[in-house]
């Protein structure tokens, strides 16, 4: 079916699905497509997307997880909702090797910040690492993280920070730090809204849910000290949650909305095979049975988060010329 749409501000013909959903362009043959498919999640490669008289949003993911591929499935799948064409594109940094991931598909699907540098991005996601007990300066790859947090700053428009690249990004802006947990936050918690007016949170519930995997946190009097940064959600159980800074060009979120169902199903068994001290993920498992399938809360809160921030912080405030995104 062919509708004629305006598209930042230009008047475009694309295909769109029955469903009325702009696609996701995506590198073609991304091993993630396939999966997506069988959940009728409606992707375009690059070069069907080259050929239309459109410009999509251009969405840049680092992705520092160490099991890359189910990082870039779980984040597509989120992005997939919103009724916007977005152009998602796979960094990775020069000063760091992925052990877990073959060399094939880097080389394929992922180009290095050095090469995406003097270009401009709408929106950029920054994923979470395995890092927290590490000090900042000590992370093999610091150096170059901190260019990219300098360069995001004045080349993409609104820029989300996930888990421990939330506290290296408040870290590094704001001196805000991080401490070890006694326990691991771990489990699906419940979050309250300090700030339910704002755009990010349209059509929240009172209170919503989402997974926390980590070992580290913040403190409320740390980033109460710092003018500019806002905590805008928070849990009794899992602390500081979601802080705002620059008006929504920066969102620094320390929990996993992103997570698939058995995303903490994975990481417990995980731990418990290699003899590793974990406990039970809290608020997960009916009845506290590892057996069973896990109760899913966070899928409408994740979904509406995401599209909220493409829509009014990415869409609504990106110049139709790119080029065009400052400071």
């Amino acid at each position: 079916m062919e509708r004629r749409k305006w598209a930042h501000g230009l008047l475009t013909t694309s295909r769109i699905s029955e469903k009325g959903k702009m696609p996701l362009i995506l590198p073609d043959q991304l091993p993630a497509i396939d999966e997506l498919k069988q959940e009728n999640i409606f992707t375009m490669g690059y070069k069907r997307a080259d050929s239309q008289q459109i410009r999509p949003l251009r969405l840049a993911v680092l992705n520092l997880m160490p099991l890359k591929i189910t990082t870039e499935t779980d984040f597509i799948r989120i992005l997939s909702n919103s009724a916007l064409q977005i152009k998602v594109e796979f960094m990775k940094i020069k000063s760091h090797t992925s052990k877990n991931t073959p060399v094939e598909h880097m080389m394929a699907f992922y180009r290095n910040f050095e090469e995406m540098k003097k270009e401009k991005y709408d929106g950029l996601i920054v994923t979470g690492a395995p890092l927290e007990f590490i000090n900042y300066e000590e992370v093999t790859y610091w150096e170059e993280l901190q260019e990219v947090f300098n360069w995001a700053h004045s080349h993409v428009t609104s820029t989300i920070y996930v888990c421990w690249a939330a506290f290296a990004g408040l870290y590094h802006f704001y001196g805000v730090p991080k401490y070890n947990t006694t326990n691991k936050i771990f489990g699906v918690f419940e979050h309250q809204m300090l700030a339910p007016e704002l755009p990010i949170f349209r059509g929240f519930d009172d209170v919503f849910y989402a997974p926390h995997s980590r070992h580290c946190e913040v403190y409320r009097k740390d980033i109460e000290k710092v003018p500019g940064l806002h905590i805008i959600a928070d849990s009794k159980e899992a602390g500081v949650t979601i802080v705002e800074a620059r008006n929504g060009r920066e969102f620094f979120i320390t929990c996993h909305l992103e997570y698939s169902p058995l995303t903490l199903d994975g990481e417990y068994k995980r731990d418990l095979a290699k003899n590793k001290p974990i406990n039970l993920p809290q608020n997960y498992y009916p009845n506290d049975d590892a057996t069973e399938h896990p109760i899913v809360r966070w899928r409408a809160a994740a979904n509406l988060l995401y599209t909220n921030w493409l829509n009014y912080y990415v869409y609504q405030e990106t110049p139709f010329n790119i080029d065009d995104i400052k400071e």
